[in-house]
């Protein structure tokens, strides 16, 4: 088997797997898109020929959400009629391309099914390593666990670092692995020096935290991030040291970010 043809049946392999609600088979499809030597896929260029200035994607809107279609193999792209040009590229460079337009990518929609849609969240996830972002569709709410005291210590510690403008929490279930606390740091100052700073006030509080709870912080300057998305939408902050925050909005339904219907 050659290395293109290996690359193309992991992707294919981990996408048939893929169904409603199993999250872990969806896991393992975006670790084969992530992989440079197991994800490429053949793009659809509705304008343009590869490699082209003018070439673009294809375009697709499901739910309200606009993805790009593409198929999973040479075998796929003759099974789809398509009879445009196409761009065969690693899933990790489309991703890269997609997530920041909050375009999705949809594999296969020709197929029996439609397919399976990845939305913009997940690309993200994969662009920027998908340890280091919880796998949704995340669950947030605010936190029900009773730690006054973490609280109260973070707010102080807060209050003597000039770079902090606010703090806010949220509790997220991610679709795998553990809930855990989330706390955004709304600063004033991106500087090194500031973050120095932010990072000992962390660290300085985090003995508060009972054993066994994790914590994660998030920058609200994240524009991309569910979590502070979340949060900006509806979490009052529990320190501000501008003492004016907003009342907060409706919280909405679902899994925040995600398609209400899905991603399949």
């Amino acid at each position: 088997m050659s290395a293109g043809t290996a690359a193309t049946g992991s992707v294919e392999h981990m996408l048939r797997q893929v169904t409603p609600g199993r999250y872990d088979a969806y896991e393992a499809l975006l670790r084969a898109l992530a992989t440079p030597s197991s994800g490429q896929v053949w793009m659809l260029l509705w304008h343009g020929q590869a490699g082209s200035p003018d070439a673009q994607y294809g375009n697709m809107e499901v739910d309200g959400h606009g993805y790009a279609p593409c198929v999973t193999s040479a075998q796929e792209l003759s099974a789809s009629g398509w009879n445009r040009s196409y761009e065969v590229v690693d899933g990790l460079d489309v991703a890269r391309t997609l997530y920041p337009d909050h375009y999705g990518l949809w594999l296969n929609p020709h197929a029996p099914g439609g397919g399976v849609g990845i939305p913009w969240l997940d690309l993200r996830r994969i662009a920027t390593g998908l340890e280091r972002q919880p796998a949704g569709p995340l669950r947030l709410s605010e936190p029900g666990i009773e730690i006054p005291q973490f609280y109260a210590l973070l707010a102080q510690n807060a209050h003597r670092t000039p770079a902090v403008r606010a703090l806010r929490r949220a509790w997220v279930q991610p679709a795998l692995g553990a809930p855990y606390l989330a706390i955004g740091l709304d600063v004033y100052d991106a500087s090194p020096p500031a973050v120095d700073a932010v990072r000992a006030m962390m660290q300085q509080s985090i003995g508060a935290v009972p054993d066994g709870l994790p914590v994660s912080t998030v920058a609200m300057t994240d524009e991309y991030d569910p979590v502070v998305m979340w949060m900006r939408a509806t979490a009052r902050p529990f320190y501000d040291r501008e003492a004016h925050a907003p009342a907060p909005a409706q919280a909405p339904a679902g899994g925040y970010g995600y398609p209400p219907t899905g991603r399949y």
